[in-house]
């Protein structure tokens, strides 16, 4: 019985032709994140600046205008009101989503207020409801800053102790600088098309994180394998030959996260729409900075040819032919 291939059993691909083209963009996006991160900054979400989130619904499509309106009346300072969009909407179904921030030195908005919005919501909408109400003080919404920006680099450290604990420290900088560059080009895109960024986010930020060391630590396993079999060969083709030889699990493993994925992003609804698109674009820039980033970082950086590998723990996922 013939297995399906999406890959051929054995390929000659040549990952490094192109090898100061790919390290260049890839330094490009970096910056360009960076500069977007200044310039744009992030739309934060109520999780990072306090304040109230009171999510609506109604049959009755949205007149955003008139809901401006009637809460400007109200004087309560800044009022940002969106409407949401979701193909598992029905035709009769209009959510909005409304963002009070908080004033300064309030942990909240009050109750009052907030009963005072949707009196004023009522009386444009007769039919609207008020299904969620979210309310984070400014203290908490600080803590929780750290606690991410803290949770980001505990990651990243227990990452790099790892790889430097089983490989050589080449491989632990190559690994770290590839997930670096994943987490700021992800982030960038946030910035730049001024997605919300929230806590469900920093945790899509967190599985990017897991999932790009997995692929990273299975080709380096194989890269060190090879290089104590071919002790002659130029590690450049060394390299190469390792990942013609694990792409068939990569494009496998990752193809089928991605579909999971993609169901996930379409018919998941927008409540985790974020987080499913944080992780969906961390799978594709993840797969290819094991390849193009922390591989050539690597390759820059040089590994020893004559040394005893150090031993190996043994990775079965290494050897799977998808």
């Amino acid at each position: 019985m013939r297995r399906l291939r999406l890959v051929p059993e054995k390929t000659s691909i040549d990952f490094f032709r192109w090898q100061k083209v790919t390290l260049g963009a890839s330094g490009v996006m970096v910056v360009a994140s960076l500069l977007a991160w200044l310039v744009m900054g992030l739309n934060f979400g109520i999780d990072f600046l306090g304040g109230t989130t009171i999510r609506t619904e109604s049959t009755q499509p949205l007149d955003l205008a008139a809901y401006r309106g009637a809460l400007a009346a109200l004087e309560i300072g800044e009022v940002a009101i969106t409407q949401v969009f979701d193909p598992t909407f029905g035709p009769d179904q209009h959510v909005a989503q409304i963002r009070l921030s908080a004033e300064d030195g309030a942990e909240a908005i009050t109750g009052e207020t907030i009963a005072a919005v949707e009196a004023a919501l009522l009386a444009v909408d007769p039919e609207i409801r008020f299904t969620a109400v979210e309310s984070v003080g400014p203290k908490v919404s600080g803590e929780l800053i750290w606690a991410a920006i803290l949770a980001m680099l505990a990651a990243t450290a227990g990452i790099l102790f790892y790889i430097w604990l089983r490989f050589e420290w080449q491989y632990a900088v190559g690994a770290v600088v590839a997930l670096l560059h994943d987490i700021i080009i992800t982030v960038g895109v946030f910035a730049l098309f001024q997605i919300r960024f929230d806590l469900a986010i920093i945790a899509g930020l967190l599985t990017i994180l897991g999932y790009s060391i997995n692929d990273t630590v299975v080709v380096f396993d194989r890269l060190r394998e090879n290089l104590t079999k071919y002790k002659v060969m130029p590690m450049r083709d060394v390299m190469n030959l390792t990942v013609n030889e694990t792409l068939s699990r990569t494009v496998v493993t990752s193809g089928t996260t991605l579909l999971a994925l993609g169901a996930m992003l379409i018919f998941g609804g927008d409540v985790i729409r974020g987080f499913t698109f944080t992780i969906f674009f961390g799978v594709i820039i993840g797969t290819y900075s094991s390849v193009y980033v922390a591989k050539n970082i690597v390759l820059f950086l040089g590994l020893p040819r004559g040394e005893k590998p150090k031993k190996d723990t043994g990775n079965e996922f290494a050897n799977i032919d998808a």
